[in-house]
């Protein structure tokens, strides 16, 4: 039997799938990114995906397959707005990815944004990264982000109509909005598409990957805006998971 690529660290192998190598500066980037993961965690419980394949396939791939386009214009001045961030993916492998990128990394969680925010200053991003604590229905209603996005994000965050009241009022007319899904199906793509409906908005590309070492299926929802999303949405804090649109 050939041997099985290994994904434990970073590869030729590994960015051969990703189809992107990253310059030394930024795998450097990568590396300490990791790094301070693990230091954090060992007095706050960010994320179990710090090791081997965990990191680098479930966190730093897994950020990073969906914006191939992107990729190729990485120094192209673009703002980016995570939402729900985390311990920071997709947002600061963003952030590294795209050295032409603003980003806003939004999460309710105060210890999360704390730590965040002292990563991205020991990456050395802190001038083109922005975070923010709060609700995201509040940033989605602040003049200061409302409408200001070319890519609005959301990993793992909330069901797809959730994800798409939280996403869409923060884009530019020519935006995009990208939801990171793992399953996704015909009847997930109906309850979107009502949704999209009243946000003024439609589904503008679906794409299935497998990750690689057998890591899982993924998908990426590409969400336009048709008009201006009305100004009602998002709603108040709460109420898109507790009464989702369609």
């Amino acid at each position: 039997m050939p041997n099985q690529p290994c994904f434990s660290q970073p590869s030729e192998r590994l960015w051969q799938d990703l189809k992107w190598k990253p310059s030394d500066q930024q795998l450097q980037q990568l590396l300490a990114l990791q790094k301070l993961l693990v230091e954090w965690n060992a007095h706050l419980n960010l994320t179990r995906l710090t090791e081997g394949e965990d990191y680098w396939i479930a966190q730093v791939f897994d950020s990073l397959w969906p914006l191939q386009e992107e990729l190729q214009t990485a120094l192209q001045s673009r703002r980016c707005i995570d939402i729900g961030t985390g311990c920071g993916f997709p947002g600061l492998a963003v952030a590294i990815a795209l050295p032409g990128a603003e980003l806003t990394l939004v999460d309710s969680v105060n210890k999360k944004t704390n730590a965040v925010a002292a990563i991205a200053g020991e990456l050395g991003l802190d001038n083109r990264v922005t975070v923010r604590t709060e609700r995201v229905e509040r940033t989605g209603q602040d003049q200061a982000c409302r409408g200001q996005y070319d890519l609005a994000m959301a990993r793992a965050v909330a069901h797809a109509p959730v994800v798409a009241e939280y996403l869409i009022p923060l884009l530019k007319p020519a935006g995009e909005a990208l939801l990171f899904r793992g399953q996704w199906n015909s009847e997930d793509q109906k309850g979107l598409a009502k949704a999209l409906v009243p946000l003024q908005a439609r589904l503008a590309k679906v794409e299935r990957l497998e990750l690689p070492a057998n890591r899982g299926v993924r998908h990426q929802l590409r969400l336009k805006p048709n008009r201006p999303c009305p100004a009602k949405y998002p709603r108040a804090v709460g109420l898109p998971s507790k009464m989702p649109l369609g």
